[in-house]
């Protein structure tokens, strides 16, 4: 048993936290919510007071936070108080150089980290399924592989420090590219009298085959475990693939990359979330694409 700390238990630290302590890990968790705290009590985290009390004692500490900034201050808050040899895993998603940055504190300190963003969404964090994309050094990766894997269908290790956002960010520009280029072949379908099920039938099998066809088709009926059956209920919210794609434009304008097909897609979940749709399934966009204001 590993005593773990984990800071912010949100829609995925939540039942990420629940599979640590399933697998028999003694998580000390803490979020500024309320309500996830009482979610988290409920799976079994011993709740705390604040991040310092949660980090006291800890092996591990996990992170899942919203951006950068957040990461940067809970880990120049704890990182002079958690034990001697304690090692920090960022999950959040969050840029590449926040995520080095988080690395230089820990290592300022004495203190292994790596950054792990995720991949798989609230099914994968429920069903301890998650991609995990690490990046750091070879000692703290091999730390890190055994707590995450009661979390993982897969660990992935990516190579040094910021290595693990930058993959993400590369992944979810893929993502949220190849969505837009499914929906908008369902939409030119319909227009064409086609059926659903022949669209997928025939590209699911051949040169269109991809993720966002076979897994997440944006479309009720071929897939259906897809939330295009769900009335597009996240899933992978709309706010957060626009999250990723500004980190991807970020990211290619400090590297000097020419993603034009990246920077599109992010002005598309742009207007797509300014029409008010931030908190549907991003494959949603399929109704945006379709000249629908609404759901």
């Amino acid at each position: 048993m590993t005593t773990i700390a984990f800071i912010g238990l949100g829609n995925m630290g939540n039942p990420m936290a629940a599979n640590l302590v399933k697998a028999g890990h003694a998580v000390q968790g803490f979020d500024l919510v309320p309500d996830n705290l009482t979610t988290a009590r409920k799976n079994g985290v011993t709740v705390m007071a604040n991040a310092t009390a949660a980090v006291k004692d800890a092996e591990i500490v996990i992170t899942m936070l919203p951006a950068g900034k957040h990461v940067l201050s809970v880990y120049e808050d704890i990182a002079s108080k958690v034990q001697k040899g304690a090692l920090l895993i960022d999950s959040s998603t969050i840029d590449v150089e926040s995520a080095r940055k988080a690395h230089a504190v820990a290592g300022k300190h004495g203190l292994l980290s790596i950054d792990a963003p995720v991949s798989g969404g609230t099914g994968g964090a429920a069903a301890g399924t998650l991609t995990f994309m690490a990046g750091g050094a070879p000692e703290a990766f091999a730390r890190a592989e055994p707590i995450l894997k009661p979390m993982a269908g897969r660990i992935v290790h990516c190579g040094d420090a910021g290595a693990g956002q930058a993959t993400k960010i590369c992944n979810n520009m893929i993502l949220g590219v190849s969505m837009i280029g499914v929906a908008e072949a369902f939409v030119l379908a319909e227009k064409l009298g086609l059926a659903h099920q022949a669209l997928f039938d025939v590209a699911s099998t051949s040169s269109g085959q991809c993720w966002s066809l076979t897994t997440y088709c944006p479309v009720p009926g071929p897939v259906p475990s897809s939330p295009a059956n769900r009335d597009y209920q996240p899933g992978f919210a709309a706010a957060l693939m626009l999250k990723d794609l500004k980190l991807s434009q970020e990211a290619a304008q400090g590297a000097g990359a020419v993603t034009p097909l990246g920077a599109e897609a992010a002005q598309l979940y742009a207007l797509f979330n300014a029409l008010g749709h931030g908190d549907v399934d991003f494959s949603g966009i399929i109704n945006f694409l379709r000249g629908k204001s609404k759901q």
